[in-house]
């Protein structure tokens, strides 16, 4: 199942793939602009990639899934809209710790990536690199319960 994963965010939307349903890529970042430029250019990505199912990270409260703060309610309004829009199925997984894991994996593949001292260094953005966590923590977690 070919899946698309998006890291939303203020300014930009980090983006990711998988091709396979096994491992996940950054696949880039856009630029929020206004919703329905967002919306449009989401969905030509989704039908260009053949996408069969949007996954979309939630920043949910450490207090559990059921309790969601301000920022995971702005998430989810923007992304109900852009599910009345796009024509595939669209999906919430926990986003908790993703830039986290995402500026470890990218300082272990690249030394020189430190974004306190430089967020342009690596060659992955961070925005897309943090979907691909999101998106492999999905694949990982259906593996888990599928296997």
């Amino acid at each position: 199942m070919r899946l698309l994963a998006l890291d939303i965010g203020e300014r930009r939307i980090g983006i990711a793939v998988s091709e396979s349903g096994l491992l996940a890529a950054p696949h880039g970042v856009l630029r929020r602009k206004t919703k329905k430029e967002d919306f449009a250019r989401l969905q030509r990505l989704i039908e260009e990639l053949n996408i069969e199912r949007v996954i979309v990270g939630l920043p949910y409260s450490l207090e559990g899934p059921d309790r969601i703060g301000p920022q995971a309610r702005r998430v989810k309004r923007y992304a109900d809209a852009l599910a009345k829009v796009v024509k595939v199925p669209l999906e919430y997984f926990d986003e908790s710790y993703s830039t986290v894991d995402a500026e470890t994996y990218l300082a272990e593949l690249d030394p020189r990536h430190n974004r306190q001292k430089s967020p342009k260094r690596s060659k992955v953005p961070i925005d897309a690199a943090a979907a691909a966590v999101i998106l492999q923590n999905y694949l990982d977690a259906g593996r888990q319960q599928h296997g």
